[in-house]
């Protein structure tokens, strides 16, 4: 294959990998503003301004195109917890930050809007709430899980299963302040109380699971 010819290779990819992001970015809209059951392809394709022929072409079903949303919406996320996750770092700075990071994605007006669609149909499409759970926070947890089974390798947290000691913490970080959303007891959630709530679960979680070091013994005059 000459030069010439992977050239041109290359610039057909790159363009089908824009009009494949250009899909995502229409589909992920129509998704949140109407929901999963009144998302069609043939939507997608006219408010794109494409034919649904292509739309098929780059995704074969309407699931298949949500699972691709969702994935957009998570990997990178991923990838920035994962910079934050530092294993030489202190262990209740760093899982302050991961809850930060966290806290600020799921209380960003996509964030929420993307809960709430998967509360509300998730009942009727069961599907919904599998590519989402499969695709988000199973990935976040195992993610997190590792770094903690290191952190108690590392003795800088007591031992216990990563898995579960991911979950509490997650679900510490972000339970009550996903109810008052979802309740819509708020509409948004600033930066004070991001900040709050993460210093409310780190003081919970370390006192769960900080290593308590024995206190010295006296010597006997």
């Amino acid at each position: 294959m000459t030069a010439r010819s992977c050239d041109t290779i290359s610039r057909r990819e790159a363009r089908r990998q824009d009009r494949r992001e250009a899909i995502l970015t229409v589909a992920k809209r129509y998704f949140l503003e109407h929901g999963y059951s009144a998302t069609t392809m043939s939507a997608i394709a006219a408010k794109r301004g494409g034919s649904k022929g292509t739309l098929w072409n780059y995704f074969p079903s309407k699931e298949a195109l949500f699972t691709a949303v969702i994935d957009q919406a998570t990997i990178e996320f991923r990838k920035q917890l994962s910079e934050v996750l530092d294993p030489c770092g202190d262990i209740a700075l760093t899982l302050s930050r991961f809850c930060h990071k966290l806290l600020e994605k799921i209380t960003s007006p996509d964030g929420i809007a993307l809960s709430r669609l998967v509360i509300a149909e998730a009942g009727r499409f069961p599907e919904v709430g599998r590519i989402f759970y499969d695709r988000a926070p199973k990935q976040t947890v195992a993610l997190l899980a590792d770094f903690l089974s290191g952190a108690m390798e590392r003795g800088q947290i007591r031992s216990d299963d990563p898995s579960n000691c991911a979950q509490f913490l997650m679900h510490l970080c972000v339970s009550r302040c996903q109810q008052q959303l979802w309740l819509r007891l708020t509409d948004t959630l600033g930066p004070d109380d991001i900040a709050a709530e993460v210093e409310r679960t780190m003081d919970l979680f370390m006192r769960t699971y900080a290593v308590h070091k024995p206190a010295p013994e006296r010597e006997l005059s």
